[in-house]
């Protein structure tokens, strides 16, 4: 397809968007740098994220120890999700599609797959918990809200870009206020628990908790950009950054922090009644107030998936054969992402929070190589230059199958595999030596960046600036140094 216009004509007095995985040209380019800090607070800030924080207490750990895990591992893992927002301005691009420069037009669809894995599962998780949400004011029949939930999300993204970048900086202010109030009845009107329960302190149990909250933000690193791409080419990258990791990981920590006291205080804790039970204690009525105030972040954030699904999706099909960018085309894509939510919510397990944890760490393995391979490739091979019409050209420069980013990838993967730790499914020798404690990401971040880094030293960069700069003179008639 052209990198530059789409098919269905300009965007200008159009209320749903029309670009898709094209080139958003600079007079189109708009927003400003601080959006990025509320889209990824209210991003971040829904129900997942505080089931993340159950987990610490459940394997043992105290409130305290398991909050210093969560803020360490959100830390972590916001660092190199945040990154990635400073490639939209730059680049012009859907995240994803970024990464034929580092594995070659098709080769692109191996982190595609586990991309699109992440979309689905989190619109899964989603949309059974909104439905339970909307299960205390009105009957919870699963096989009319799941797709009723799902179309509505998918409508919010057929719209786009900016109206997603609208609900999301409103419902911020929602959140905020609902959530403060929250916590603070959380700390004054729980007890303390019992001293034979209020947990201590182990390292297995805390590199667990620490992984969990550092692979759920990473898992964010696959859409970065997709909501970055319209801001100015010229956009300060530290601010850009800097808002991007403020709201992804204040919510983070926040979320989950909150779910770990809860996990402390609350017998059997559940995302719906606990936060019910507290909500409650300021008058009744209060807790179910917060939940539905919670359906809409996730009725939100599932269009952010749906989104970054379909635009995935038209990234790969179009890999191996040309697509249009055609709202009947991003129609179409959304809306088989819509049913295959659904049918797999209808299929997941009753006991859907064990499901969860082991598909945050699954997550985790599959993006740690992709997101290492694309930052060093960004930030240390290229810098951030890039000819876009070549990565449209499966004849060009970044070639249909690049070895480089696929053996970086591949490599640090497997050396991942002796460090897995999946409660219930498997555990690496390595892991198991260790009681269990996942160090999996540190393994995946250094061998698959370190690799790629070695192998990019033979990359001709002569001829890609020569390209570049024929590139950007096709694409906006300037050459932009």
């Amino acid at each position: 397809m052209s990198p530059s216009t789409p098919a269905s004509g300009s965007a200008a007095g159009s209320v749903i968007e029309q670009h898709s995985i094209d080139y958003v040209p600079w007079s189109e380019r708009r927003g400003k740098v601080w959006h990025q800090a509320p889209f990824w607070f209210t991003g971040n800030f829904v129900l997942p994220t505080m089931v993340i924080g159950f987990l610490g207490p459940e394997l043992g750990l105290s409130a305290g120890s398991s909050f210093l895990a969560i803020v360490l591992g959100a830390l972590f893992g916001t660092f190199f999700m945040a990154f990635h927002a400073n490639q939209g301005p730059r680049m012009g691009l859907p995240q994803m599609i970024q990464s034929r420069a580092q594995f070659g037009s098709r080769g692109v669809i191996v982190p595609f797959l586990a991309t699109v894995f992440v979309y689905i599962g989190f619109m899964v998780f989603d949309v059974i918990l909104a439905t339970q949400g909307l299960g205390l004011v009105l009957p919870g029949v699963t096989w009319i809200w799941y797709p009723l939930l799902t179309a509505l999300s998918i409508v919010i993204a057929v719209v786009g870009h900016d109206l997603l970048h609208f609900v999301q900086r409103w419902l911020t202010y929602l959140l905020v206020a609902a959530f403060a109030i929250t916590t603070v009845l959380a700390f004054t009107t729980l007890p303390a628990p019992a001293a034979g329960h209020a947990g201590g302190f182990d390292l297995t149990a805390f590199l667990v908790q620490f992984s969990l909250a550092a692979g759920y933000n990473i898992s964010y690193a696959v859409y970065v950009s997709d909501y970055s791409r319209y801001l100015p080419p010229k956009s300060s990258a530290p601010k850009l950054i800097f808002f991007t990791y403020l709201g992804a990981a204040g919510s983070a920590v926040w979320l989950m922090g909150l779910g770990s006291l809860l996990a402390t205080r609350i017998p059997k804790v559940d995302a719906i009644g606990s936060l019910k039970q507290v909500g409650d204690n300021l008058f009744p009525g209060f807790g179910t107030i917060v939940i539905l105030i919670s359906t809409l972040a996730l009725i939100s954030i599932m269009g952010v998936n749906a989104y970054g699904a379909m635009l995935t999706s038209v990234s790969g099909l179009d890999a191996f054969r040309s697509v249009k960018a055609t709202v009947r085309t991003r129609v179409v894509g959304l809306t088989v992402v819509g049913i295959v939510t659904v049918v797999v919510a209808l299929l997941i397990p009753a006991d859907y929070l064990g499901s969860f944890n082991n598909f945050v760490l699954l997550m985790l393995y599959f993006l740690i190589p992709w997101t290492s391979v694309n930052l060093v490739d960004f930030y240390a091979v290229r810098h951030g230059h890039y000819a876009i019409t070549e990565i449209f050209n499966p004849h060009g420069i970044y070639r249909r199958w690049s070895w480089r980013g696929l053996v970086a990838y591949g490599v640090g993967f497997v050396a991942m595999i002796p460090f897995f730790s999946l409660p219930g499914l498997f555990t690496g020798p390595i892991a198991e030596a260790l009681g269990g404690a996942d160090f999996s990401f540190v393994v995946g971040l250094v061998v698959a960046g370190l690799l790629y880094f070695v192998f990019s030293r033979g990359i001709d960069h002569t001829e890609e600036e020569a390209a570049r700069r024929s590139s950007q003179l096709e694409l906006e008639g300037a050459v932009d140094d």
